[in-house]
């Protein structure tokens, strides 16, 4: 009986400790994110903040996440279009493929595979580069020299990613769209004019505005979990490399979640369109 009770005692334990390095970890990743905005926007009006920091990032994450995103984009595209085009034909509803391909490309589609390059090769590369510097104490260095990292390495690295993620969505969206306009009309499925036609009759500009947001919200928080990650990375280069793995599954998540609860969100709160 002892056995067992001191079993379930330290299982108890576990998870406590366990929930309270979560809350721990959620708080500090918040008080990251708001320090990050913080500086972009003080920094941006006070005229101190690192613009060649920002672009050389920029383009960073551009080289590192452009191509995923074709080799992605174009198959996401061709399977949607498949899968619509079948069930179209199927129920009769051939002349109503351009609005469910399209709205759902833009509205679900394209934020998602967004999501997953920022997180995948975005975020991983952002720890990858950080851990790196923690690990080395140039980060420590920077503290030593009374230079806030948040400041000098995060922030811009924010701003970056948010400008990077509302582009890649924008390439993504069209990328897909165009793909499954190919597959639909170049297969003779649907005729050009019923297909752009059925997407126009039902498409509505908080359709793009929403995208958009999705992938600004998702390049910031994929941004804030790999810094924060990277910051906290410890123990060489296997330290490094968790810090990475973690990175990428807590993003992943964290960003499916939110991506259900904005989606939620303007559900209920848009009026659809009915054409």
């Amino acid at each position: 009986m002892s056995t067992t009770s001191t079993r379930a005692r330290r299982t108890v334990d576990t998870v406590r400790g366990k929930t309270f390095d979560g809350i721990d970890t959620f708080g500090a990743m918040v008080i990251l994110g708001i320090g990050a905005l913080r500086y972009i926007a003080t920094d941006i009006v006070t005229r101190k903040f690192s613009w060649k920091e920002f672009y050389d990032q920029a383009w960073f994450m551009t080289r590192v996440a452009f191509l995923p995103t074709v080799l992605v984009a174009i198959p996401f595209g061709i399977i949607i279009a498949i899968q619509v085009g079948a069930v179209a034909q199927q129920i009769g509803a051939v002349s109503f493929t351009g609005a469910v391909n399209g709205i759902g490309i833009l509205r679900q589609a394209a934020p998602l595979v967004t999501s997953l390059l920022m997180a995948g090769a975005v975020g991983s590369a952002i720890c990858a580069q950080l851990g790196a510097q923690t690990v080395r104490e140039e980060v420590d260095a920077m503290k030593v020299m009374g230079l806030n990292p948040v400041q000098r390495i995060v922030a811009p690295r924010v701003a970056a990613a948010m400008v990077v993620g509302a582009l890649l969505n924008v390439f993504v969206a069209a990328t897909a769209m165009v793909t499954g306009y190919l597959i639909n009309v170049g297969g003779g499925a649907v005729s050009s004019g019923a297909y752009l036609g059925s997407f126009i009759a039902f498409a509505q500009p908080t359709d793009l505005l929403l995208a958009e947001g999705k992938a600004v919200i998702f390049g910031f928080l994929a941004t804030i979990i790999a810094a924060h990650k990277g910051l906290n990375a410890s123990g060489g280069p296997k330290g490094v490399a968790d810090a990475v793995n973690q990175c990428v599954v807590i993003a992943v998540i964290v960003l499916a979640v939110v991506n259900v609860a904005i989606t939620q969100g303007y559900v209920m709160l848009v009026p659809q369109r009915i054409a």
